[in-house]
């Protein structure tokens, strides 16, 4: 029982932890672009659940994959590492080089062949090179795959809460009609690149220091943290979501 409740405690100020690193973010942000403060998300506290909620996803389906090797002698790992670079690489070009295309089903027609061609030169180039070294055939791949891994789950994530928040409160709490390769404003590339570089430092970087930090704490101490921030917490969601 006591290891559940030391494992809850864990993951909830984790949560914290990361819910108000995404509010700091998107107000610097802000502060950054319009020079102005504008308090995100739909709590009066300085907390976005859905970075939370974002990482603990990612920590979740990850974590395993993380501690495993996937190196170059495995081909798939070697094409999805190609794929990943050459794409990203090809489409962050295109955003630089050429007026912006906001609806992906344009960039598609204009650049889907191309983009299709890339890939697959990209990755027969790879794996050729890392048959003729064979030195290299041990190269950890799984930054380059949690990169890739982190783009689908928080672009996902990303594109269902948008929706859900829309349709349940007639909220648009961001908008992206106006930003390079968006689909339907829920979601874009930009953001998408932006959450994928970042939960892949939070993950490889921060995580790590997180954990030592929990592991030393004691267990009292933690549920003392765990109640003074979830009274507040829970108190400013039925204010403000509920009963607003």
């Amino acid at each position: 029982m006591k290891k559940k409740l030391d494992s809850i405690c864990n993951n909830y100020i984790i949560f914290c932890v990361y819910a108000l690193f995404g509010w700091i973010y998107e107000v610097s942000l802000f502060l950054i672009r319009d020079h102005q403060f504008v308090n995100r998300g739909v709590l009066f506290g300085p907390f976005l659940p859905i970075y939370g909620f974002g990482v603990l996803l990612l920590l979740f389906i990850l974590k395993k994959f993380m501690s495993e090797q996937h190196t170059t002698s495995s081909i798939l790992y070697t094409s999805l590492a190609a794929s990943t670079i050459s794409t990203f690489t090809f489409i962050t070009y295109i955003e630089y080089t050429t007026p912006r295309i906001y609806d992906v089903s344009i960039f598609l027609q204009k650049y889907g062949i191309a983009l299709i061609l890339l890939n697959i030169t990209s990755i027969l180039i790879f794996n050729y090179l890392i048959r003729i070294i064979k030195e290299a055939n041990d190269i950890n791949l799984n930054v380059i795959i949690v990169f890739l891994l982190i783009w689908i789950i928080t672009t996902s994530l990303e594109y269902v809460s948008h929706f859900a928040i829309d349709k349940l409160t007639g909220v648009k709490l961001w908008d992206y009609t106006k930003d390079f390769l968006n689909i339907n404003s829920r979601v874009c590339f930009d953001a998408s690149r932006n959450f994928a570089i970042l939960g892949t430092a939070l993950l490889y970087l921060i995580q790590p220091f997180i954990d030592k930090f929990l592991k030393k704490v004691s267990f009292n101490l933690k549920k003392v943290i765990c109640l003074i921030i979830f009274i507040p917490m829970i108190i400013d969601f039925v204010i403000n979501v509920i009963i607003k």
